[in-house]
């Protein structure tokens, strides 16, 4: 498998005030998150994320073509994700992942910024009606305040 590697896009994004909260996530994901701060707004890095992103750690498998890649997510927010993977696609590139969760949630992807040895930004679009369920009810569990 061949497999090209590029670092020139925006993932797309507005800046907001976020709080760091800490906390774990129950039966839902099996994981543990936190939401994240928004950096610094300088010339150089101007932050342009429009949803909030939460610190989200799950297995995740990517089908592309005949080949399924395993990666884990690093953070995870209502339109995308960040997918850490030594095996990384390309800016443009689409594919089908299925979060390991509890209750699998399975998505369409398309790759938008990559971070060569580290992994690649994705945007989401989940199209059938129970996995666009789990979703929703995946990052609603990650706003609600933890005990």
């Amino acid at each position: 498998m061949s497999v090209r590697k590029s670092g020139a896009a925006i993932f797309l994004a507005q800046a907001s005030g976020e709080h760091i909260r800490h906390g774990s996530l129950g039966s839902l994901a099996g994981g543990s998150f936190r939401s994240m701060t928004s950096v610094e707004h300088t010339p150089r890095h101007l932050e342009r994320r429009w949803a909030t992103r939460y610190s989200f750690r799950a297995e995740l498998e990517i089908e592309w073509g005949s080949a399924v890649l395993r990666g884990k997510t690093r953070d995870i927010s209502a339109n995308g994700m960040f997918i850490e993977s030594a095996d990384t696609l390309w800016v443009g590139a689409g594919f089908t992942a299925r979060l390991a969760l509890d209750r699998p949630v399975q998505m369409d992807c398309s790759v938008k910024r990559v971070e060569p040895g580290r992994g690649m930004a994705v945007t989401v679009t989940v199209s059938e009606e129970q996995h666009q369920r789990r979703y929703q009810d995946l990052i609603a569990s990650l706003t609600r305040p933890q005990p």
